[in-house]
């Protein structure tokens, strides 16, 4: 019986999601970071622990600098002048 990376207790059939190449229970698949719960292949993992995309694992993991955030949720680095300009228009 497989053990939950979380609590470490085993995972049952019926109460399993699968995630990351493990089981989970459901409740205990949330980010490392603000405890949101986690969907099974919609979140960002690290040194093989749940981050949600957005914004944690952008924050923590991402490349630091000035960002901007696509409608989308994705988020890409921008020059400075479309920063401020950004800004400037707003």
């Amino acid at each position: 019986m497989p053990k939950c990376p979380k609590c470490e207790k085993e995972v049952y059939f019926a109460e399993r999601v699968s995630s990351l190449g493990k089981d989970w229970h459901r409740p205990c698949l949330k980010c490392e970071k603000c405890n949101k719960t986690l969907s099974p292949g919609s979140h960002a993992e690290h040194e093989g622990k749940p981050y949600c995309n957005n914004p944690c694992y952008s924050a923590l993991f991402g490349p630091k600098g000035k960002f901007l955030q696509c409608g989308n949720g994705s988020v890409l680095p921008c020059c400075r002048a479309i920063f401020q300009l950004e800004h400037h228009m707003a």
